[in-house]
């Protein structure tokens, strides 16, 4: 059986087996000697001992996995790239607004702030449900989806995609049952290394491949920075709903803001979290949209196998192996990472509220962790009917961070607000995007770009909250900085 393996193949999955192992092998070199207590800090904020650069590591790598890779080089085209350059200004938000808050605030899971700031438990419940269904119908399979299919166009299309996600998502979940976030963080920082080398290296050899030349023969609207009413980013919604999306992705959602709630000190993780920005702006744009435009050169509109096929084009077959080794480690660290932040999530929102007080958070996290990734396995299958995997997850990402931001935003903006009202605003929002993405839209009879309609649902959200406290609750709420000696942040 082994005798029909082409030889260039072995040495692709010989390299790619042993680089992986080398990079677990160096990660539990690092972590060995690290004391665990069994404590929520010490499973999910690495005992409080990050240091900047395992933060920024761990932020990156948990955000550049194949879904930026492959879906992002899947369109095939440079205007991709505003939603990395837009990350930049969300990574600020979060090192110089949010982080101050959170720690000062003692949280854990960032929905303990909301309960701090409405005094009831019952909005913290609501958005850690929301983030948990968001992680585990999203994010978890659509990161094992994106790496399969990458995993697919490079070793052949005779293997079946579960094959990959299967393999992906057990060694992944071995990373966060055995080391938790610390785990996690540290092998991010190592394969991120790699990764962002061998991304850079893609590129360079792409340009060579199409003698440094992506203008020629490719339409114009694959290679503008600015966007068309038809295009996947109009360039007005650079100026409405991109910020908000940032501001929720980078400083209110547990999977990112997990890794800078677990250094230190706030100044600590503010170094992290603004060598992470850099990280954004200057390396990852172009590793995100170069290859694909390349890729259209050399094969056409692929799609979204066109990141793999480029790969397996230019690189010699140890190179691809090596690279193939870093992609799985991107995958194996985002799933890893979104699978601590599922589990933080559920033990201490919900476990500890309604079950009972966990002695041990190691035990814990091992069984919801099986369970988590067990389901998220099955639900691949139903990425791969997706036009464009980077879209669908934006589009559908919808569905809750507006909703969830207009939580926030109350929560700190204003005071005497109830948690009733902030659950009628983020209840009205699901509401409103659901209808839009899955009816309105479809119909034609609203023909708004879906990152203008968000900024329509966090605004009706915020004032919905508002309204329902007002005349339903009968409080008055006020600014939040209008009373400065009793502002808690």
């Amino acid at each position: 059986m082994i005798a029909t393996i082409p030889v260039a193949s072995m040495i692709q999955i010989a390299v790619c087996i042993g680089l992986t192992a080398a990079v677990g092998i160096a990660t539990w070199l690092t972590i060995r000697r690290s004391a665990h207590d069994g404590s929520r800090k010490d499973v999910y904020l690495a005992g409080g001992k990050l240091s900047w650069l395992f933060v920024a590591g761990s932020i990156t790598l948990t955000n550049l996995s194949t879904d930026q890779l492959v879906g992002m080089n899947g369109n095939q085209m440079l205007l991709l790239a505003w939603w990395e350059i837009a990350g930049f200004f969300g990574l600020m938000i979060l090192a110089f607004v949010f982080v101050p808050v959170y720690y000062r605030n003692n949280c854990t899971t960032v929905t303990e702030l909301l309960e701090q700031r409405y005094g009831g438990r019952s909005i913290r419940t609501l958005v850690a449900g929301l983030f948990l269904v968001g992680n585990v119908l999203i994010y978890l399979p659509a990161a094992l989806y994106s790496g399969s299919l990458f995993m697919q166009s490079l070793f052949g299309q005779g293997v079946p995609l579960l094959f990959f996600a299967t393999i992906l998502a057990v060694i992944a979940a071995g990373y966060a049952v055995l080391g938790g976030l610390r785990a996690v963080a540290v092998m991010d920082t190592y394969s991120g290394v790699g990764i962002l080398g061998l991304a850079m290296l893609i590129v360079v050899l792409g340009l060579a491949a199409v003698d440094w030349d992506i203008v020629t023969g490719v339409p114009a609207e694959r290679i503008t920075m600015v966007g068309g009413p038809d295009s996947p980013i109009p360039w007005p919604t650079l100026l409405t709903g991109m910020i908000f999306i940032q501001i929720f992705y980078w400083s209110t959602n547990q999977n990112l803001t997990q890794k800078a709630m677990a250094a230190p000190s706030i100044r600590e993780a503010q170094k992290g979290v603004m060598v992470a920005a850099l990280i954004r702006i200057l390396i990852v744009p172009p590793i995100v949209v170069i290859p694909g435009i390349v890729a259209f050169k050399l094969f056409g509109d692929i799609g979204d196998a066109a990141y793999g096929r480029l790969v397996a084009e230019i690189l010699p077959p140890w190179l691809s192996g090596a690279f193939a080794a870093m992609v799985a480690a991107a995958v194996i660290t985002t799933f890893s990472a979104v699978l601590n932040s599922s589990v933080a999530l559920y033990a201490v929102d919900f476990h500890e509220q309604f079950v009972g007080e966990v002695k041990n958070h190691w035990k814990l996290a091992a069984g919801v962790s099986i369970l988590l990734t067990v389901v998220a396995v099955l639900l691949v299958p139903m990425y791969q009917t997706a036009t464009s995997i980077i879209n669908l997850l934006q589009q559908l990402n919808g569905l809750l961070s507006m909703p969830i931001l207009s939580a926030f935003i109350a929560g700190l903006m204003f005071r005497n607000v109830d948690a009733p009202a902030a659950i009628a605003g983020v209840v009205w929002g699901v509401v409103l995007y659901g209808l839009f993405t899955f009816h309105l839209s479809p119909a034609g009879i609203i023909t708004l770009h879906y990152i203008h309609f968000m900024v329509i649902t966090l605004v009706t959200s915020l004032l919905a909250s508002l309204a329902v406290n007002r005349f339903v609750l009968g409080n008055r709420a006020q600014l939040a900085w209008s009373r400065p000696r009793e502002v808690a942040v």
